[in-house]
């Protein structure tokens, strides 16, 4: 199968097994992305998991470790938040040179409703020890990897995130979008860890482990990092914050527009832990820049849709979009690429070609 092929749902397949499914981002038309459509990343095959023989167990530096079964997790207090979750990958298509890694284009990203019970809760029930530092989420995906980085083995995919986050605003989900989480997208429960590079929220969650040192797993030290430089010394370092960005969904790559027209550039913008405060968007390859419109509120570590209205040209001939995002914290996308960023982070401008006629 080719890799842009589409699967019957209308996503780009970016793989077969493990499954690995892309939103052609031309379709966005609105704040949420439904559940159809949401990106899927799998890195083994999905679990196939009996809600009544399924059990969380949370356990580590806690007074009282404890497990916990499907029905008694929706008893406790609920909260439903919007959050964007995007691949640390997406945009790996647009690196040159190529490098390796699923080629995601524009759509490895999607905002969801996710319901859930926060984490907190959980970890207040277990008396969380003085000397913790870090909470580690598996997920019951695992197996063994064709070209591992590391010595050969059985791997189960976990990640860590500092106690300061996991207490704070982590949910575990049990609904997307409304409906019961797809098994695609970790059913029975899967961790949300909001403003986090999506690889954070792991999927089909089955033990939480309190631990007073850092973690070193393969996918937070071998897999999911990148080199942060202190002077002259480059430290490997687990991803964890989304980079500031904004996409162009319409026009798409290629797309044939009318000479002398109105023509709607729209798209999304995202960051971590702060807001999207501009949007600005150049026809003309980054020549001249005009300020995009933001559409609707501002929510905590979700997207912001934008559009813009766009007189084109009155001769015929190719123009570059660039859009370009700016947070609340000040931080606006890099023109260029840090290689220091390996395959991951991608949110250097991304320019969409398009043809006007």
């Amino acid at each position: 199968m080719q890799q842009d092929e589409r699967l019957h749902d209308g996503r780009i397949v970016r793989g077969q097994d493990p499954l690995n499914l892309e939103m052609p981002f031309e379709e966005l038309d609105g704040f949420i992305t439904p559940t159809e459509w949401f990106y899927v990343r799998t890195h083994f095959p999905i679990p196939a998991i009996d809600r009544d023989d399924w059990w969380l167990h949370v356990q580590g530096e806690v007074e009282k470790p404890f497990a916990i079964n499907y029905e008694e997790l929706l008893k406790l207090e609920s909260r439903a938040i919007a959050v964007t979750l995007e691949c640390a990958g997406n945009n790996r298509n647009f690196l040159e040179p190529k490098a390796k890694g699923v080629q995601w284009g524009l759509g490895a990203v999607g905002t969801a409703e996710w319901t859930g019970v926060p984490l907190s809760i959980l970890l207040d029930r277990a008396l969380v020890k003085s000397n913790a530092r870090e909470v580690i989420l598996e997920g019951a995906d695992g197996g063994m990897l064709d070209n591992p980085k590391s010595p050969p083995g059985q791997l189960k995919f976990a990640r860590s995130i500092p106690l300061s986050k996991a207490s704070a605003d982590i949910l575990l989900a049990y609904k997307m979008n409304g409906s019961e989480l797809p098994p695609e997208h970790g059913f029975p429960l899967r961790a949300v860890v909001p403003g986090w590079y999506a690889m954070a929220s792991i999927k089909w969650l089955q033990r939480v482990t309190v631990t007073d040192r850092t973690f070193t797993g393969y996918y937070q030290t071998m897999d999911y990092a990148y080199w942060r430089r202190r002077g002259d010394i480059a430290e490997l370092t687990p991803l964890s914050e989304m980079q500031v960005k904004a996409e162009i969904a319409k026009p798409a790559q290629g797309e044939i527009v009318p000479t002398n027209s109105n023509v709607r550039v729209h798209g999304a913008a995202w960051t971590s832990d702060a807001e999207i405060t501009k949007v600005k968007l150049s026809t003309d390859g980054g020549s001249t820049w005009n300020e995009a419109k933001l559409i609707g509120e501002p929510k905590p570590n979700a997207w912001r849709l934008w559009e813009f209205d766009w007189k084109t040209p009155a001769k015929s001939g190719k123009q570059t979009l660039i859009a370009r995002a700016t947070d609340s914290n000040g931080r606006t996308q890099p023109v260029e690429r840090d290689p220091d960023r390996g395959t991951y982070m991608i949110n250097h401008l991304l320019p969409i070609d398009v043809e006007v006629r």
